[in-house]
């Protein structure tokens, strides 16, 4: 009972502050003219997006961190190195979303940092994230706990850590193009790794990564009020590569790497989909598809852009229920 009374204290904590902040923060934003620039080749309807305010992820991740404050300095929440890395790769990952936003804004259109830049930024993070985890105790092995496979990559190890941070960032990013798609899955994301994070129990800290996972969670709740169709305010990279790396960092320090293959698999088949018409157009000069990522290609054979995000959703909610079964239940 105390778990659960944690785990929605931390949830509707999160919730209320984020929706203060939101309220405070939206205005300010429109009135610095911090808007989302469309692109060209997007549906008018998204045209008439042009202007919503963006850097919307600074409603969810001060939300995030001002209750984690909160309850570190009331002593319900341990500071563990494990947490240290989370809160690190958190903000980290926030800032370069914020860099490439404000450059974005600055210049008016859609360049923000160079491909080359924001993947160089991701690798260094990447890389820190690497160096102090490992220097805390942790193995470099793979393991299936529901399977019973543990298996030692050895030097490899950091390779995959660097792929894992690095694509799950931009694979969140990617799927952010729909009023609340982004958001709306990484709540269900989240959640799956709030529960398995606090059945955890072999590894220090993961208790307190559950405590902020659930704040997390009630933070994404209170900016979806502001993000749902017709949007208000988009996350912007501010949010979407926070969101991405964040999550890939849990299920590293949780050994859950396979888990979260599950939970992320509709941010991995947005990403796929880009892939395959990147090719395609390279090698074949065809498109496999009208537009990517695949929500836009949906759009453009005439799906209403909330049908398209329930669907999402809907698919997200099945994996998240089933990462848990296999996380956490067999």
């Amino acid at each position: 009972m105390l778990v659960m009374t944690k785990a929605i204290l931390a949830l509707m904590i999160g919730f209320i502050i984020s929706v203060i902040i939101g309220l405070i923060t939206i205005p300010i934003l429109k009135k610095t003219k911090i808007k989302q620039v469309e692109s060209t080749y997007l549906s008018k309807k998204h045209k008439e997006k042009s202007g919503t305010p963006t850097m919307g992820g600074i409603i969810f991740i001060a939300s995030t961190i001002i209750t984690m404050l909160l309850f570190i300095i009331f002593g319900k929440v341990k500071v563990s190195t494990n947490l240290l890395i989370v809160l690190f790769i958190f903000l980290s990952y926030a800032l370069i979303g914020f860099i490439d936003d404000f450059l974005i804004i600055k210049r008016k259109n859609n360049i923000g940092l160079t491909e080359i830049q924001k993947l160089s930024l991701q690798v260094i993070v990447a890389l820190i994230f690497f160096y102090v985890y490992m220097h805390s105790g942790a193995n470099a092995s793979l393991e299936i706990h529901t399977l019973g496979i543990n298996i030692n990559m050895g030097w490899f190890y950091g390779i995959f850590i660097l792929f894992m941070l690095v694509a799950s960032s931009n694979a969140v990013n990617i799927t952010d193009g729909l009023d609340g798609l982004a958001a709306g899955l990484s709540v269900l994301a989240y959640l799956a790794f709030a529960l398995i994070s606090w059945n955890t129990f072999a590894i220090t800290g993961t208790e307190d990564i559950a405590i902020f996972i659930f704040v997390l969670v009630g933070s994404l709740i209170g900016f979806l009020v502001f993000n749902t169709h017709p949007a208000k305010v988009f996350m912007g990279d501010t949010g979407s590569l926070a969101l991405g790396a964040t999550l890939a960092s849990i299920a590293i320090i949780t050994k859950h790497e396979i888990t979260f293959i599950i939970v992320m698999l509709v941010f991995i088949f947005e990403t796929l989909v880009c892939l395959i018409q990147i090719v395609s157009m390279v090698f074949f000069h065809k498109k496999v598809f009208l537009m990517t990522p695949y929500h836009h290609h949906l759009e453009k054979i005439g799906w209403k852009e909330t049908d398209i995000v329930k669907v999402f959703w809907f698919v997200g909610l099945v994996l998240s229920m089933s990462a848990i079964i296999f996380g956490v239940w067999l």
